[in-house]
């Protein structure tokens, strides 16, 4: 109960209300006890008890009880059964808001199927080495299975006080977007395989930022965009999307990276493969359309073999591509070269 509270005071800071004075002195003593041992509260944790209404459930009070701490404190808002025999915590979900499917994706590039009924939108960080592994999962072996039935968006929410580079990134990034979607996410996957590179081995963030730049102009210049509107774009480096972005994430509850929304479902972390294709399936479903089976297992080893399958053409066994990440699509040719991956 002890980080229940702390993360309600953090959250929001409420008026404490009177006691009630119209209670039988004993019962609020028992309410008081009973939400100190269901909560395991601290012992400077003050127990308010408000004044008694009615409520609209039948057979039951609403009860306000103030948790409070110093100047800090927060309300629960509960039911006491008329009998005064049953008290029960009140949560109440407006079913005419749904946060998760709000959110604004107005001009950002979208991967998958632009008219897909499922939508899975990612708060990413480019430097945060989770997200890198999301990203892999999802490009391309989520995209692969699901093919045109889903769009995948990304939005910023740079971490700057861990990641020192991560929001150059994220601006650079929205340099490409705004004159070429798909130049955008060769940026992304860019980077997102080759983190280390970025970071170098003096973790300089001013090399950092200039990485950053190089690989954007590398990327501008494959899509053949427009190299100057790029460059003024870099020099300014505008934070302002992109602390909207991380403010509108922080509003929809962000812990930290990566968070997905799928069709508003939250989906925090970098989770295992079932548990992201669970969500999938589910707003699939939602959606009236059905989803594609799951892939077969992988066969058996032979017997006697090595005990793990063959790198690919040309390479030691085992390897991976050196483009980036397993599982993410290869950098455009002609791209930085290959740094170590997380």
């Amino acid at each position: 109960m002890a980080g229940f509270l702390a993360l309600g005071l953090a959250l929001g800071c409420k008026a404490q209300l009177p006691p009630s004075s119209s209670m039988d002195p004993t019962l609020v003593r028992h309410i008081e006890l009973q939400v100190r041992s269901e909560y395991d509260l601290e012992p400077d944790i003050a127990v308010t008890i408000g004044a008694r209404k009615p409520s609209d459930l039948p057979g039951y009070d609403s009860l306000q009880v103030t948790l409070s701490r110093g100047s800090k404190s927060q309300v629960l808002d509960m039911l006491i059964s008329s009998d005064n025999k049953t008290l029960a915590r009140l949560t109440k979900m407006d079913l005419t808001k749904d946060p998760g499917t709000s959110i604004d994706i107005t001009g950002r590039p979208i991967r998958g199927n632009a008219a897909a009924k499922v939508t899975i939108i990612n708060f990413d960080d480019l430097e945060c080495p989770f997200c890198a592994r999301m990203h892999a999962e999802l490009f391309p072996v989520t995209l692969d299975h699901y093919k045109d039935m889903v769009r995948i968006v990304y939005k910023d929410s740079p971490l700057a006080d861990m990641h020192p580079w991560a929001m150059h990134a994220s601006v650079d990034a929205n340099c490409l977007a705004s004159q070429n979607g798909t130049v955008y996410w060769s940026y992304v996957d860019y980077v997102h395989g080759h983190t280390q590179e970025v970071s170098g081995e003096e973790r300089d963030p001013a090399k950092s930022f200039a990485t950053l730049d190089r690989i954007a102009r590398q990327e501008a210049t494959l899509g053949k965009l427009d190299e100057q509107a790029l460059n003024v774009c870099l020099s300014k480096q505008d934070e302002t999307q992109i602390v909207a972005s991380t403010k509108e994430a922080m509003s929809l509850g962000l812990e930290g990276t990566p968070m997905l929304f799928v069709n508003g479902e939250k989906v925090s972390g970098a989770v295992p493969q079932e548990q992201l294709w669970a969500a999938i399936d589910r707003a699939l479903r939602a959606a009236g359309v059905q989803p594609p089976p799951p892939p077969p297992p992988p066969a058996p080893m032979p017997a006697g073999g090595a005990g793990r399958p063959p790198g690919p053409p040309n390479g030691p066994p085992g390897a991976q591509p050196s483009s980036g990440p397993p599982g993410a699509p290869p950098s455009a040719p002609g791209s930085a070269p290959a740094g170590k991956t997380n």
